[in-house]
């Protein structure tokens, strides 16, 4: 006849739980755990606290495309101010008059435009 097996010292207590049980090697778990933590940190520190950090948008090119915007924009309002104050120059000069009724006086040309044709 069999005996009922008896317990031995490998076997672990069932009163206890599972996460006291003994493990083989437990520094070289617990050193991965810390090192799996230090590298969560260090991501977390370079990628911000976004879940998915993956799927997080890039924040550069709008902003390189929002300056390009602006200076555009700027540099277009200079023109138009810029050309705004050289005709109030020219007017004040006395350039402005002269050419517009020169326009009026002859807006057409004499002689035909294209050759053969009246």
């Amino acid at each position: 006849m069999s005996s009922p097996p008896s317990p031995s010292s490998t076997d672990p207590d069932p009163q206890l739980p599972e996460a006291f049980h003994y493990t083989p090697d437990e520094e070289k778990y617990v050193l991965e755990a810390d090192a799996l933590r230090h590298r969560q940190l260090r991501s977390a520190l370079l990628y911000g606290s976004s879940r998915y950090w993956r799927r997080r948008q890039r924040v550069w090119p709008a902003v390189i495309g929002g300056a390009i915007l602006i200076t555009l924009i700027c540099g277009i309002i200079a023109l138009v101010g810029a050309f705004g104050r050289q005709q109030e120059v020219n007017e004040e000069r006395g350039w402005g008059a002269n050419v517009r009724q020169q326009m009026i006086e002859s807006p057409t040309l004499e002689g035909p435009l294209l050759p053969g044709r009246p």
